[in-house]
């Protein structure tokens, strides 16, 4: 019997010659398993995490899906409160036609208020009376002109008449009758040409789309 072999065990569990059984460790499968699972855990985390900083910094899909509904209600409530209605500005404003303007002029320089007279005729106008600026308007009007007329046509006659000269001055008083006054002043270089004129008349009569299409649109 081998000096190997413990007292007590022979048979084939006797240990002969310089040779002896190796004992290895078990594998730890359990470790490494919990290790991966483990490393899942983290990874996920972290990317849920990573996800939670983007939504913060960029609002997230929700919010800016509110805040453009939230524009949109924003839009028509400001279109129903600020902004006459389509059918009330169409029923208002006269067509040129219906508008008698008188022509005066403000300026040193002769035959203005004619020459001006007769092409607002040619745009379809009726004229009243042609010549100079009262003392009150004369040589006094910097712009390129006043337009003049009872507050009935501040949303009548006024905003039509003011298509034909860009950048007039609309004022209203206390006369009696519907005529307008078109008061040249210094800085006049003409009437808007025609077409100008035309296209800023029509979009002035277009209708204009209300606060619930605003709404729909967006």
């Amino acid at each position: 019997m081998s000096m190997l072999t413990p007292p007590g065990m022979g048979g084939k569990y006797r240990i002969t010659g310089n040779k002896y059984p190796r004992m290895r460790r078990p594998r730890r499968r359990g470790r490494l398993v919990f290790l991966a699972v483990a490393s899942v855990a983290v990874l996920g985390v972290a990317g849920w995490g990573t996800l939670q900083l983007i939504d913060v910094f960029t609002g997230g899909k929700k919010a800016v899906a509110a805040g453009a509904k939230g524009d949109c209600t924003t839009k028509a409530d400001r279109a129903a409160t600020s902004s006459p209605s389509p059918a009330a500005s169409a029923r208002d404003l006269l067509k040129p036609g219906q508008i008698t303007v008188n022509v005066l002029n403000a300026t040193p320089r002769k035959g203005l208020a004619k020459q001006t007279a007769d092409e607002l005729k040619k745009r379809g106008f009726r004229i009243g009376q042609v010549g100079n600026a009262t003392k009150e308007f004369d040589k006094k009007v910097k712009g390129s002109g006043i337009l003049l007329g009872p507050a009935s046509a501040l949303n009548t006659s006024l905003p039509v008449l003011a298509t034909q000269l860009a950048g007039a001055e609309q004022r209203t008083d206390t006369r009696k009758g519907a005529d307008v006054d078109l008061i040249i002043g210094a800085g006049f270089k003409g009437l808007t040409p025609q077409p100008a004129a035309a296209q800023a008349l029509t979009a002035l009569t277009a209708p204009r789309p209300s606060a619930t299409a605003v709404g729909k649109n967006c």
